[in-house]
């Protein structure tokens, strides 16, 4: 293996304060420099997404008084992915008074991520989570609220307490329109300039420090430069590189792959998650996957028929030839265990011939109990919109036949390195919500993701990157500095390179490849020789890919055939580094689940002897051994034990 990668100095994020963990974000922000008003409007940042980590970081820094310039590909703010997440957001409120706290919900997000993540980080985050709330009700978010006026909550995986707020099936859009009317407000105001339809394609990095982005507007064509005094990435997760995903079809990993490639660590990049209530796929052509939320299974029970090749319809199967398996398995926990347990545990009954449904790949998410216990209508005020999606989808009523589901890839816990100040390995470049490792370590629980993306742009980087702006402002730039006329000279050959090709494969077959060897290989269950087989394949795939890809039109105007030849050109090296990660770290941990790893149970198995760290990778080169740089995890407050929610 030693081959494929080399090991380089160790790391450490010495942004974090030691002493109480419970004191270290007050303190952080108390030693942090501050930057006084009127030099806020002489500084000036750059914003490259608009999610709920990007819109609610542009629209704070705008407030704040940063001349902001905001970035994002779609052709308004609020189409970001953000607006898909659909079941809720954490908090620990305890507003149910059923044993919640600060101290739980950060026990539990470093269980949840199978002690894999930073305790300073994770506690930052469970402490900041009631600030949320507070913020998003004060906008005007809409959260489902109880007969008496409070905010109602309910339970999501990995968590014996309900401590997730929500807003029907649709949290994600109902904040992510808060975090956008705040954006609008700061854009009104002169504080915020807002670039739709521009899609960054490389860093600006000049005398070592992240001074500015070269984007490409996507209906013009042209290309050009921006320059700021810091730059902030939040710009998603990378969970398209397995073709076939829950994400949008235009998330992508190219933002950060481009800082990756000019020095940002890239840290854990194995760690992908895998959601357990996906749609399952129904034929060769589609090109994404739809997700049904988690909070589903509050009340929808999962099953499968006991018996190997049962192809009977569900409501002909008897209550005593059914496996409610998760409940079986898991009985402290039942339907509600973490994500990476409930995938495994559908893979293996459909690995043993009890799967339903085309091809055998799927589960039952049964609402029949429910409608008994609550009513129709109840069950309509939860999760009506969820179900009207599943019957637009499929044809198929869930108030009348179980739903089927079957796991598929939805987040990436890994992300660019930063520390305890989000900011990455080239000084001035902050990285904010997925684009990030920071929070989740192997696995994130459910309605964990709005949370670390509002926490980090609403409260974290709006303290924190005023440290680093203090000492500016930095030297000015034209676009006729070296560094930045030679980082756009170079985004301009690479798309001359693209077009040049002029070959016989479309975009698409070569992502839809690659899509399949990843998830045959680095998907649910990873093995030495699947992972080596996989590089092999990758990098072939690659090399054919430029010899053989055809992008048709011209750079000229709008070319989304263009565009998507540059993702899938940075999916390629991402998907090679995800299984060198995932080749050399032979235990299994959370989303991460090496086969000769395992309990005799089947249960994931960590070997913290000697993974207790994060993996950050250097670039070297397209193609040569990259440097893995480690990051110690130390466990003072939550002490690593075999992960159990039986």
């Amino acid at each position: 293996m030693t081959e494929l990668f080399s090991v380089g100095d160790p790391i450490a994020d010495t942004k974090a304060p030691d002493g109480p963990v419970e004191t270290r974000w007050d303190r952080r922000r108390f030693s942090a420099k501050l930057v006084n008003p009127a030099n806020k409007r002489k500084l000036s940042v750059i914003v490259v997404g608009t999610g709920l980590a990007g819109g609610s970081a542009a629209a704070t820094l705008g407030e704040l008084g940063y001349r902001v310039r905001s970035y994002c590909y779609q052709d308004s703010p609020r189409r970001a992915h953000s607006i898909a997440a659909q079941g809720g957001i954490n908090a620990a409120k305890n507003y149910r008074n059923d044993g919640d706290s600060v101290h739980r919900l950060f026990y539990d997000t470093v269980k949840g991520g199978d002690f894999r993540s930073r305790e300073s980080n994770v506690h930052r985050l469970a402490q900041v989570s009631v600030e949320i709330i507070d913020q998003c009700v004060a906008q005007g978010v809409p959260f489902a609220r109880e007969y008496g006026g409070l905010l109602d909550t309910r339970s999501f995986g990995g968590a014996q307490v309900s401590r997730t707020f929500y807003a029907r099936g649709q949290t994600g859009q109902q904040l992510l329109l808060g975090a956008y009317q705040a954006l609008e407000r700061q854009v009104a105001a002169g504080t915020v300039e807002m670039f739709t339809r521009h899609e960054m394609l490389e860093l600006i990095v000049v005398d070592g420090r992240a001074r500015g982005i070269v984007v490409r507007d996507m209906v013009t064509g042209e290309i050009s430069t921006d320059l700021a005094d810091a730059v902030v990435l939040a710009s998603g997760g990378y969970g398209n590189v397995f073709f076939l995903s829950t994400n949008a079809k235009g998330c992508n990993v190219t933002a950060t792959w481009r800082a990756h490639r000019k020095g940002a660590l890239f840290a854990n990049p194995c760690y992908t998650q895998i959601h357990p209530t996906c749609i399952p796929v129904s034929g060769d052509h589609q090109s994404k996957l739809t997700l049904m939320s988690e909070s589903l299974r509050n009340d929808g029970r999962v099953w499968v028929p006991k018996k190997a090749g049962d192809d009977r319809a569900a409501a002909d199967i008897p209550e005593d030839e059914r496996d409610y398996y998760l409940e079986r398995i898991y009985p402290a926990f039942g339907n509600l265990v973490p994500r990476d347990i409930a995938s495994r545990a559908a893979k293996n009954v459909c690995d043993e011939g009890r799967g339903v449904g085309p091809g055998g790949l799927g589960v039952y998410l049964d609402f029949a109990d429910a409608i008994g216990r609550l009513g129709r209508k109840a069950v309509e005020a939860k999760y009506g919109n969820l179900f009207e999606m599943y019957e637009r989808i499929t044809g198929e009523d869930p108030y009348e036949v179980p739903m089927r589901i079957y796991p598929a890839v939805h987040y990436t816990m890994g992300g660019l390195w930063v520390d305890y100040d989000l900011q990455a390995t080239i000084p001035g470049l902050f990285v904010i919500g997925e684009a990030n490792f920071s929070d989740h370590g192997a696995n994130r629980l459910g309605a964990s993701a709005l949370m670390q993306g509002l926490a980090d742009g609403y409260f974290v980087l709006p303290n924190t990157i005023g440290d680093y702006l203090a000492a500016g402002p930095f030297e000015k730039l034209t676009a006729d500095h070296p560094d930045v006329a030679r980082t756009r000279s170079d985004v301009e050959d690479r798309i001359a390179k693209l077009l040049a090709v002029d070959g016989d494969r479309t975009v698409d077959s070569f992502h839809r490849e690659l899509g399949r060897i990843m998830w045959e290989y680095c998907g649910m269950e990873r093995t030495d020789a699947g992972l080596r087989k996989a590089i092999d394949l990758i990098r072939g795939l690659r090399d054919e890919f430029w010899q053989r890809v055809r992008v048709p039109g011209d750079g000229e105007g709008l070319n989304q055939s263009l565009e998507r030849a540059g993702r899938v050109a940075d999916f390629f090296e991402l998907a090679e580094l995800m299984c060198i990660d995932a080749l050399h770290r032979t235990e299994s941990c959370g989303g991460h689940f090496r086969a000769e790893s395992q309990t005799p149970e089947g249960e994931a198995e960590r070997d913290d002897e000697n993974f207790s760290y994060v993996a950050a990778w250097e670039f070297t080169g397209t193609g040569d051994a990259p440097v893995l740089h480690k990051e110690d995890l130390i466990f003072e407050y939550v002490h690593p034990t075999q992960r159990s929610y039986k």
